[in-house]
C-alpha cells in the first residue's frame, strides 16, 4: 500500500510518499480501506516530535479516518467487512489501508460523505466533550469561541446554538467571521495580531469586552492560545469557564489573580484521554453528535481536500494557520 510517511523529525516538507507493507489487524482490531483523512494540527506537532505521542519511524500522520472495513481481527463483533465507519488513531491514517481498535471505530450512515465522516469526530467529539462535560453549557449563556473559523472552532460555533447558546466569534479576518456568522455565530469580531505590549493587550482585552456584552462570557472556547489568552480571560463572566483546547499561538500564561476576582474556572479539555477513561460517555456522546448531524444541526465544513501525494500541504497550510474549517486528504480514489 502507498502511504505518505514521516521518516525523521521535521516540517511537512520532510513527508515522502513510500510503498509499505499493508498492515495486520490483531485481537480487538480492524483494518480500514481508507477513503479519507481529516488532517488536524497535532499533525504538524507529531512529525516534528513536539507532540506528547512519538510513534515509531516510519509512521504516517493522520489520527482521524474514514473508510470501510476490509478485514477484522479476533475477538471483534459488532463490526464486519464492508461497514462504513469512522476511526480513531494515534497515527498511521495518511495511507490507503490503517489498523484501528474497534473501540475506536463509529459506524457511520451511508448519507454521510467520506469526506465530512473524516472531518467530525474529532473536531465536532472535542467541542462536545468541551461545551457539554467540561463547560456544562446552558441555553441562554453566552459563548465566545476564538479561532471561531478553524475546524474545532467551527465545531464549537454549530454545536454552542444547538445548544441554545448566544455565540460570539472571534476571528482573524473579515472572511471568517462571515464563515462563523455562516454556520450560526449570533456576532463577532476580527482581532489582529497577537498583542505585543501591555497597551494592546487591554485594547483586545476591551475588543473581547464589547463583544460579548454586559457581563461578559459565560463560556469561553480557546483552541487558539498565546497571547490572545489573556485578553479573553478578562473578558469572563462571574463564575464562568475558560476552556483550555490548543496552542498554535503558543503556551499562555494566565495571571492566577483573574479567577480570583472573576470566581471562574480555566477547564482543561483532553478529549483524547477521556474517551480512554470514559467510553461510555464518549459513546453516549457519539450517539448525539450522530443524531445533530441527521438533525441538520451540525455539518463539517470542509473547505480543500488534498489527494494523498500532497497531504503535505494540508499539513504545511494548518502550520500556516491559514486554514478555515477542516482540510482532509483524499484516499483510493474517494
Amino acid at each position: 500500500m502507498k502511504a505518505l510517511v514521516s521518516e525523521a523529525p521535521g516540517g511537512p516538507e520532510t513527508l515522502v510518499l513510500r510503498d509499505m507493507p499493508e498492515p495486520e489487524p490483531g485481537p480487538g482490531e480492524v483494518l480500514v480501506a481508507v477513503k479519507a483523512c481529516g488532517a488536524n494540527f497535532p499533525d504538524v506537532l507529531i512529525i516534528q516530535d513536539k507532540y506528547q505521542f512519538r510513534p515509531p519511524r516510519p509512521f504516517a500522520p493522520g489520527a482521524e479516518i474514514s473508510g470501510v472495513v476490509e478485514r477484522v481481527g479476533e475477538g471483534v463483533t459488532g463490526l464486519k467487512p464492508g461497514d462504513r465507519v469512522i476511526g480513531s488513531l494515534l497515527a498511521g491514517g495518511m495511507a490507503e489501508k490503517a489498523v484501528v481498535p474497534a473501540a475506536k471505530c463509529l459506524a457511520i450512515p451511508d448519507t454521510m460523505p467520506f469526506d465530512e465522516a473524516s472531518a467530525f469526530i474529532l473536531t465536532y467529539g472535542t467541542s462536545y466533550h468541551a461545551l457539554k462535560n467540561r463547560a456544562g453549557l446552558k441555553p441562554g449563556e453566552t459563548l465566545l469561541v476564538l479561532g471561531a473559523a478553524g475546524g474545532v472552532g467551527l465545531a464549537a460555533v454549530e454545536l454552542g446554538k444547538a445548544m441554545g447558546a448566544r455565540v460570539v466569534a472571534a476571528v482573524s479576518s473579515e472572511e471568517k467571521l462571515a464563515l462563523a456568522r455562516k454556520h450560526g455565530a449570533d456576532s463577532g469580531f476580527v482581532y489582529g495580531p497577537a498583542p505585543s505590549s501591555r497597551e494592546e493587550s487591554k485594547a483586545l482585552a476591551d475588543a473581547f469586552k464589547a463583544a460579548c456584552g454586559e457581563g461578559g462570557a459565560d463560556v469561553i472556547y480557546d483552541p487558539v492560545g498565546g497571547d490572545y489568552a489573556e485578553p479573553a480571560l478578562r473578558a469572563i463572566a462571574w463564575e464562568g469557564r475558560y476552556l483550555v483546547v490548543g496552542f498554535p499561538a503558543g503556551i499562555p500564561r494566565l495571571p492566577l489573580n483573574l479567577t480570583l476576582l472573576k470566581s471562574c474556572q480555566v477547564v482543561g479539555v483532553f478529549w483524547g484521554e477521556f474517551t480512554r477513561r470514559d467510553p461510555a460517555g464518549n459513546a453516549q456522546n457519539n450517539r448525539e453528535l450522530l443524531d445533530l448531524y441527521a438533525a441538520g444541526k451540525i455539518r463539517p465544513y470542509v473547505s480543500e481536500r488534498y489527494p494523498l501525494e500532497r497531504g503535505a500541504e494540508a499539513i504545511r497550510k494548518l502550520a500556516s494557520r491559514g486554514a478555515t474549517g477542516k482540510l482532509v486528504v483524499t484516499v483510493g480514489g474517494a
